[in-house]
């Protein structure tokens, strides 16, 4: 939960305004307190009853709110499991007030087990170390939406925002992009595949890095693939850091004079990275978050007009291009589609092979003549000034 939804639930749990979370909660509970009900009705003072398999934080949450809803009972956790004791009111008097199981206690527990990843999550701030992910824009975007505020509607904001929480911020996503073709390494598509080639012979620096050893609960990944598995996700993006850093280590100082390898030298060589995520098919190719971002150097995007060719649809247009290159195709009109692409290659060749089609014209799309809003408003602006100047014309006193 974030910042808001904290203040919010804190402030019923502590005020005795507690509130079930979901509908599959409501009924569990409903169907508690009817279980219990029918039984105090026949029950002696100094009965008993156990509710089984309730544990945890869901013990607390229902002796809570059945201490709250009936004022003659009296409820202990023990083994698994909650009891149920039928007691007087002085009884009960006595025991809020003097036992240590009291449910100022259990608020805060639950306060602490409904805040879940939260607590995990203040930690990583409070920590102020560097934050490592991999094409992480979609993680830091959930994380300030899930665990800190609302998603603000400036990015400015947003950005200050999170440079505020994670001082530091290493996508690898970023690095491996920036120095892959230098290095003549094979096209890769995801984490693992990077992974791959930095673990293998076409790195020079494979037998020289640090070694990255297992926990015991994790030696599995040493050997088996667990894609999208945390912890082994976590592995290869930190495997990936360590790996590049070395070798970036490696480039500047060369093999035989290059330094003890240690985290600060990896940041010293990964500086001029820090704090840039990597965008796809954005504004800019990356965010900066500690300064201005750097200017744009996506492809331009490309309008097809279609003639001849009834009810196209964008699937029909992306397998028409498929065999050339790949876009991502948008509807703009009844027969005009975008064509969006991250290489200028493809947005040439595209460009060069559909000059002259009889029934696909491809061109640069330019909003002022292109977009439908812009087209709209010039023909009203076009009949306005027509019937103004129709208007002014018919009423011209004669000669």
């Amino acid at each position: 939960m974030n910042e808001e939804q904290e203040k919010q639930i804190k402030h019923s749990i502590l005020s005795g305004n507690w509130r079930v979370r979901s509908s599959l909660d409501k009924d569990q509970m409903k169907a508690v307190i009817d279980e219990v009900t029918r039984w105090l009705h026949l029950a002696e003072e100094g009965d008993w009853m156990t509710l089984p398999g309730i544990a945890g934080f869901r013990a607390f949450e229902v002796q809570l709110v059945l201490r709250q809803a009936l004022p003659d009972i009296w409820t202990v956790l023990r083994d698994q499991a909650v009891i149920v004791k039928k007691v007087s009111k002085q009884h009960r008097w006595y025991l809020q007030n003097t036992s240590c199981d009291r449910e100022s206690c259990w608020r805060e527990q639950i306060l602490l087990s409904a805040r879940g990843f939260s607590v995990f999550f203040q930690m990583l701030v409070k920590a102020r170390k560097p934050l490592v992910g991999h094409n992480m824009m979609m993680d830091l975007l959930h994380l300030h939406e899930k665990f800190f505020r609302p998603l603000p509607e400036s990015y400015q904001q947003f950005k200050r925002n999170i440079h505020g929480l994670f001082p530091v911020l290493v996508d690898t996503k970023n690095v491996t992009k920036d120095i892959w073709k230098e290095l003549n390494f094979p096209r890769v598509s995801n984490l693992s595949e990077v992974y791959d080639v930095l673990d293998s012979d076409l790195n020079p620096t494979r037998n020289s890095g640090p070694v990255i050893v297992h926990a015991s609960k994790c030696e599995k990944y040493a050997e088996t693939k667990c894609p999208h598995e945390a912890a082994y996700d976590a592995f290869l993006c930190g495997s990936v850091l360590l790996k590049v850093a070395h070798l970036l280590l490696w480039r500047v100082h060369g093999a035989g004079s290059a330094p003890e390898p240690s985290f600060p030298r990896y940041l010293d060589v990964l500086a001029p990275y820090v704090n840039q995520v990597n965008l796809i098919r954005a504004g800019v190719p990356k965010i900066n978050f500690s300064g201005p971002d750097y200017p744009s150097i996506r492809p331009p995007i490309l309008i097809l007009s279609v003639r001849r060719w009834p009810g196209v649809t964008e699937q029909q247009v992306y397998r028409e291009f498929q065999s050339l290159c790949k876009f991502d195709v948008r509807r703009l009109t009844r027969s005009q589609f975008l064509l969006l692409t991250n290489k200028f290659k493809d947005a040439r060749s595209v460009l060069k092979e559909y000059r002259g089609h009889p029934s696909l014209q491809v061109s640069l799309f330019r909003y002022w003549r292109h977009s439908p809003d812009v087209q709209c408003l010039l023909r009203v602006c076009s009949i306005v000034t027509a019937w103004a100047l129709l208007a002014f014309l018919l009423g011209r006193p004669g000669p």
